[in-house]
């Protein structure tokens, strides 16, 4: 039976600079999910950077994709906006991916712990007639893990070009890593535009500053 189904991840959400990438993966047919399970398509999280690579490649094949890019600068409008949040901002761009791609049934990885909230909203911003399916830790399903590479491999590629523009090894951007605190600390205003500047971490480290002096 024929069928068109989208898969919706994300990659990026929670570091501190660089662009937050949401993708969707649409296959036409039920057994496409067979075939991206036997090529080894699982959460983006769980293979090495090379395989992601070559699994890339092998994806764009096999599916119809829709990638977005979200710079800090957007991200950072909308959570200083009283209507978006980052959750909010998500959604949104889920709805343009599934306007896009106008699939019958559409799984999202949710973001929000209030799955029935997240649902409506985002039900409201879709024109076309699509079954929407909301769960957490959905790359348990091909094409969403499918979606989760293509956003992974995406932003990855677009960090490292990154670096290679302003010629610094910044780390991985979360604030987890120490190459990533001390490039904020000594970069944030000769680069200001590749960081999230609503972000908490971003703030708390420069108030604490401030209150030093």
């Amino acid at each position: 039976m024929k069928i068109t189904l989208l898969g919706i991840d994300e990659a990026g959400r929670g570091p501190v600079l660089g662009p937050l990438v949401m993708a969707g993966a649409l296959i036409k047919k039920e057994s496409d999910e067979k075939l991206l399970a036997d090529l080894g398509v699982k959460d983006s999280k769980f293979i090495l950077p090379k395989k992601r690579q070559e699994l890339y490649q092998k994806i764009i094949k096999l599916v119809k994709y829709k990638i977005i890019i979200l710079e800090p600068e957007e991200i950072d409008q909308a959570l200083k906006s009283q209507e978006l949040n980052l959750n909010w901002l998500e959604a949104q761009t889920s709805a343009k991916i599934i306007n896009h791609l106008k699939p019958k049934r559409a799984i999202i990885d949710c973001p929000s712990n209030n799955i029935k909230a997240y649902h409506t909203y985002l039900k409201s911003k879709i024109q076309t007639k699509t079954e929407l399916i909301l769960e957490h830790k959905a790359e348990s399903h091909p094409v969403v893990a499918a979606a989760s590479i293509l956003a992974k491999v995406t932003r990855d590629n677009l960090i490292e070009k990154l670096k290679q523009k302003i010629k610094i090894d910044f780390g991985s951007g979360y604030m987890t890593d120490e190459k990533t605190v001390n490039f904020l600390k000594e970069h944030h205003q000769t680069h200001p535009e590749i960081f999230r500047k609503t972000w908490a971490s971003y703030k708390r480290m420069f108030q604490k500053d401030l209150s030093e002096f």
